[in-house]
């Protein structure tokens, strides 16, 4: 049973409402007086409640000046309705769909980007949100996905950083579906063609190499080629009918290793390849998941040469903990030149979190890429405890470190890097 408090933001009220004297007190009032229980008694004392003025119809009021009439208003978008508002996303009409069609509001204006990319984040996987012009509509299967949206809404309106744990949910959704699927060293195929379905909307191109590396590459103009890489399989095969145990944002496996060494580095490698256009990344973008890294990195290794000749640099997600980058092995075999580090600081210390630096690690695909010319770094994916039972992830730990790489992308310093490196070469 939910509280009256979450009860109220799901339809469009606050706690604090009962202290004014609007028509929003009377009803928040009203429904506390009544103890109301679940959804359908709110609805049901809002739909009864003669004690508010009727404006005939909700496109009357304007939401600059005064309080929605939410009694006019369809049951299940009043929520949704009220905290776009509040959110600065004023609304001119709305309507809930009656459980026949897909909800529509009407916006006072288009969208900024910013707003789009807001609700785009936080809004619920079951809900699927298209635009036209100022007509915003919401396609659902159950409609009190709707009620979920107006609570999430509420929440981002009260604390706009909450924005990015909802953002987290997507990757975690990923993740849960990359750790279903069992691909141990050299037994990758299953976990190489769920991979490559979900690259199919991705990328341009997509192929597998000789040695089993499912490669591909995606054109977003002119600049430098950028490779992302991860790796398939994992060091043992799942424990069968094992379970995964959520507590807070740390993800753990009920018997033998949860695998998130390297699952998290390709979850996190699907959201970027999600969310690349949001930036402003102008180049080829490469992507290289890896069989047997496990065993020796033996899929890098035999990788066919000839499609990293023109690779500018790496980003390789294989480590553990959740603020490293990998510039070397063990402090004596180099992975990069200090300054494409550096650049992973620096889009770190932009984003809010400076702490991630870089560091010495052990071995892996990036050492591999590093081998034959490609400046590469490794980061943090948000697993430790690899290949123990105690393994673990933090997913939000993870969805930070596709921050990060965006944020990298988006860096107009990654393309003065690499022109100064080609000149070098040159």
């Amino acid at each position: 049973m939910k509280s009256v408090e979450k009860l109220l933001m799901r339809h469009g009220l606050e706690m604090n409402d009962v202290k004014m004297t609007n028509d929003y007190a009377t009803i928040a009032k009203l429904i506390v007086a009544k103890e109301v229980q679940n959804d359908h008694e709110i609805i049901e004392v809002i739909a009864t409640c003669d004690e508010v003025r009727l404006y005939g119809r909700e496109g009357s009021v304007d939401p600059h000046m005064q309080s929605l009439p939410l009694v006019e208003i369809d049951s299940h978008v009043r929520g949704i309705t009220r905290w776009f508002n509040a959110l600065g996303i004023h609304t001119t009409m709305s309507c809930d769909g009656h459980n026949k069609r897909p909800a529509v509001i009407y916006l006072e204006k288009p969208l900024t980007f910013k707003q789009k990319e807001m609700l785009e984040t936080i809004m619920p996987a079951s809900l699927k949100m298209t635009l036209s012009g100022k007509r915003l509509t919401i396609t659902y299967q159950n409609q009190d996905d709707l009620l979920d949206f107006a609570e999430i809404l509420y929440q981002v309106y009260k604390d706009p950083s909450s924005i990015d744990y909802y953002a987290a949910q997507t990757l975690k959704r990923e993740l849960l579906q990359l750790l279903s699927i069992n691909g141990q060293s050299g037994n990758e195929r299953k976990i190489r063609q769920y991979v490559k379905a979900k690259l199919n909307r991705l990328m341009d191109v997509l192929f597998h190499d000789r040695a089993g590396n499912l490669l591909g590459y995606r054109y977003c103009g002119e600049g430098p080629t950028i490779l992302l890489s991860a790796h398939l399989d994992t060091v043992e095969a799942f424990a069968k009918d094992r379970e995964i145990i959520e507590n807070g944002t740390t993800l753990t496996s009920s018997e033998g290793i949860l695998g998130a060494d390297d699952r998290a580095g390709i979850a996190i490698i699907l959201e970027v390849l999600r969310k690349i256009e949001r930036t402003n990344f102008r180049g080829t973008i490469k992507v290289a998941f890896t069989v047997k890294e496990e065993i020796g990195c033996v899929g890098s290794s035999e990788m066919d040469r000839s499609f990293l000749e023109d690779v500018d640099a790496a980003i390789v997600v294989d480590r553990r903990n959740t603020r490293d980058i990998v510039t070397s092995f063990a402090g004596v075999e180099s992975f990069c030149p200090e300054a494409y580090g550096e650049l992973f600081e620096e889009a770190g210390r932009k984003l809010g979190m400076p702490d991630w630096k870089m560091v010495e690690g052990g071995s892996s695909d990036a050492r591999n890429y590093a081998r034959v010319g490609v400046p590469t770094v490794n980061l943090s994916a948000g697993y430790i405890w690899e290949h123990t039972e105690d393994e673990m992830v933090d997913y939000f730990g993870s969805y930070e470190t596709g921050k990060l790489v965006l944020g990298v992308l988006g860096n107009t310093e990654l393309i003065n890097y690499s022109n100064e490196r080609k000149k070098i070469l040159i």
